[in-house]
């Protein structure tokens, strides 16, 4: 799909528990300034029609016909069929709403809602993370392509999303990819996020600095500290992002385990991958027992740190070579490394996730046109 080229225009939002921001984009840039009203997430009449609102002065805003609404919400949701459930920054939405198709009945065009992690990923897939690593494995010469993306993003949460073959994956409940509740290696009674978010960062950092968690600074300021750039314990400082990209790795590993993917990574938190992602990576190449006395690797592929100078070549590298067919003398090419890379975000989280918005409802689109639309988008 070349998204630049394409000339239907479609409305977004970013939604959050305290503003609605409404935007456009066409050829995959946005068209018009942000509009920003705020949410009026406990009341439900006022948010669905602040929603409509922010929409109707966006298509008024535009120079033709909107081909459809796409954004995000906050789950959990039955997404392919646009209903929102039980939201906790946002009570109103109690018991299910439809919002989609809401939507659909007033302005008279399809409306497509993901998740925020899902649209992440597919952004990444579609101009970010993965077009690069394939167009760089084609300029070293390597006959190795990867097709599949997972993204995740670091922040008050843990979130996930997968593409599989240029498709976004949602699952058979709208489910998929949700990485946040996986369990959480340093602390098994509790999920993935509780050791990789905002609150994990702080309250590692205070157990280890002997401060409260109401004295303890935000993670961009404990960052400097790890850095030696700022006042505080350093050591502490480092543990504190060391422990969440152990649990980091441990979920990727996970994951990877079966989907055998790329992973990109975003979020506030990822500004620290100087020091999540050598722990992530580390901890992705560990090694598990496999019988009594003996060990192996966890992962059948090699993971790589594609923000480090020498892991990026080496996975780049591989380890190529040609191999002769028997009896007929004719060459084939071989690469006996299977490798994962883990990498940041190229497009920055924001646009990434708006992008895939964008991209989502042209794709959607065309399958409707086709007559194949899958409403389900299971693939």
């Amino acid at each position: 799909m070349s998204l630049t080229q394409d000339s239907r225009m479609v409305l977004t939002l970013d939604a959050g528990g305290t503003n609605l921001v409404f935007g456009a984009m066409k050829g995959g840039e946005e068209l018009l300034e942000p509009l920003s009203l705020p949410t009026h997430g406990e009341d439900l009449t006022r948010c669905l029609a602040t929603i409509t609102e922010g929409f109707e002065q966006s298509r008024s805003r535009l120079d033709g016909p909107a081909a459809a609404i796409s954004f995000a919400f906050p789950g959990p949701s039955d997404y392919p069929a646009g209903i929102i459930g039980d939201l906790a920054n946002l009570p109103a939405f109690r018991g299910g709403v439809p919002l989609g198709p809401l939507l659909e009945d007033h302005f008279g065009i399809p409306v497509f809602i993901n998740n925020d992690g899902d649209l992440f990923a597919y952004g990444e897939a579609m101009a970010g993370l993965l077009p690069e690593v394939n167009l760089a494995l084609e300029e070293v010469g390597s006959p190795k392509r990867y097709r599949n993306l997972l993204g995740v993003t670091l922040g008050t949460g843990f979130g996930g999303g997968l593409v599989q073959g240029g498709r976004l994956y949602r699952g058979d409940n709208g489910a998929g990819a949700e990485i946040w509740s996986m369990r959480n290696k340093l602390d098994p009674g509790a999920t993935a996020e509780e050791g990789i978010s905002i609150r994990a960062v702080r309250r590692a950092y205070a157990e280890g600095a002997g401060l409260s968690l109401e004295a303890c600074p935000e993670p961009a300021a404990i960052h400097r500290i790890a850095r030696g750039e700022g006042k505080g314990d350093q050591a502490a400082a480092i543990e504190a992002f060391r422990r969440l990209g152990e649990v980091l790795g441990d979920a990727l590993a996970n994951a990877t385990t079966l989907v055998d993917a790329l992973v990109v990574v975003g979020g506030g938190l990822s500004g620290a991958a100087d020091l999540i992602l050598p722990a992530a990576v580390r901890e992705m190449n560990s090694e598990l027992r496999c019988a009594a006395a003996t060990f192996g690797p966890r992962l059948e592929s090699a993971a790589f740190n594609l923000e480090d100078a020498t892991g990026r070549t080496a996975f780049l590298r591989g380890e190529s070579r040609l191999l002769t067919v028997p009896g007929s003398g004719r060459q084939v090419p071989y690469d006996p490394l299977k490798r994962v890379g883990v990498g940041l975000s190229r497009l920055g989280t924001s646009r990434a996730t708006a992008l895939g918005a964008y991209a989502f409802a042209l794709t959607e689109l065309d399958r409707i046109t086709s007559g194949h639309r899958d409403v389900a988008n299971l693939a």
